[in-house]
């Protein structure tokens, strides 16, 4: 699904208009871009987890050369499902 069948999905749902559907999707991935941006979690209920992790500098190696490559440590925003996606998904 990408993100233009996600808003006909919600605007079909919720009876909104696509239009209002679109500004709704944006304002609650702005809203968890903003707070990760700041260093919070955002955490929805029974869905999950959105929050940033730090990842540690290291060494790589380039494929095509084989010369090492200097990683460095960076933020990397992260995800965990929560049980009740997890158990949705799970559903045979």
């Amino acid at each position: 699904m990408n993100k233009a069948e996600l808003i006909n999905v919600i605007a079909e749902k919720g009876g909104y208009s696509k239009k209002e559907a679109d500004k709704a999707l944006a304002a609650v991935l702005d809203s968890i871009t903003d707070a990760l941006e700041k260093g919070e979690k955002v955490t929805l209920v029974g869905f999950g987890t959105f929050e940033v992790r730090d990842r540690a500098a290291k060494v790589a190696m380039n494929p095509v050369t084989k010369a090492p490559v200097d990683v460095p440590a960076r933020k990397v925003p992260a995800f965990k499902a929560g049980s009740a996606l997890k158990a949705a998904v799970d559903k045979k």
